[in-house]
């Protein structure tokens, strides 16, 4: 039964629940390069967003389907935030100054990443506060 689904693996190259190293993308240098500024640039976006008690950091790492781009926030109280995703490659990168993340979707992650943690900090502090005028 497990012969004939793409999970079974290939007997002595590439184990169950594995995919094999010809499907998973490889990047170019002139695409790593321009995923790690595009990731950058969403970190410093989200900074640009939020006050200086917010740690942002970014993080470009190598998942069974390719790169894995994330993006997180940690706010001075409450919990974590982040957002992760997988960037579309298949766009041909023959210039250096091309996009592997459009400014829109940087933009879009940044922005959510911003609200979510201020979000988080409210939720944190909506029960401990007293407010001072009504």
């Amino acid at each position: 039964m497990n012969g004939n689904t793409p999970y079974a693996g290939l007997p002595g190259v590439t184990g169950a629940g594995k995919r094999a190293a010809a499907d998973i993308p490889d990047l170019t240098n002139t695409q790593k390069r321009t995923l790690h500024r595009d990731v950058s640039r969403i970190a410093a976006r989200t900074r640009e967003y939020l006050p200086n008690e917010y740690v942002v950091d970014s993080d470009i790492s190598h998942g069974s389907t390719g790169p894995q781009v994330t993006v997180a926030v940690r706010p001075p109280v409450g919990h974590a935030v982040s957002a992760g995703f997988t960037p579309d490659l298949e766009a041909d990168l023959e210039d250096a100054a091309e996009e592997v993340i459009d400014a829109d979707e940087r933009d879009e992650v940044a922005r959510g990443l911003a609200a979510s943690a201020a979000l988080q900090v409210k939720q944190a502090l909506s029960n401990n506060v007293t407010p001072t005028a009504r």
